[in-house]
């Protein structure tokens, strides 16, 4: 299947269960790929066959920015379900990153991927 892929969205916000992550907004980096058909688009170069990654990186930006969240696990939970409201999305794999979050590493996160509901 196509993909799409948005890599290295930066959006600060609450993210963590100790009392020091919940002080103020953190850099959270997000990546994503969004599995789709992307056929239609390619043989038309029409914009109405696209999906809007601006849309999409919105949605996402203003969710993380506005919804604190305790674990990663959850956040990242949330992001594959605002993508597969987009009726297009088939699948989305998501990959959410807290930079500095432990002494010693760059960054730890959790990656996870969902798919559409199989409808009879």
């Amino acid at each position: 299947m196509d993909r799409i892929l948005i890599r290295e969205l930066v959006v600060l916000g609450i993210l963590g269960a100790y009392e020091s992550e919940r002080e103020q907004p953190r850099e959270i980096v997000i990546d994503l790929d969004l599995f789709m058909d992307l056929r239609p688009a390619g043989q038309s170069d029409d914009l109405a066959d696209c999906l809007n990654y601006d849309e999409v990186i919105t949605l996402i930006s203003e969710h993380v920015a506005t919804l604190n969240r305790f674990t990663v696990e959850a956040l990242a939970t949330d992001i594959t379900e605002l993508v597969l409201s987009f009726p297009r999305v088939q699948k989305v794999r998501v990959v959410v990153q807290k930079p500095g979050a432990v002494d010693g590493c760059r960054s730890v996160g959790v990656e996870i991927e969902r798919s559409r509901p199989v409808t009879a």
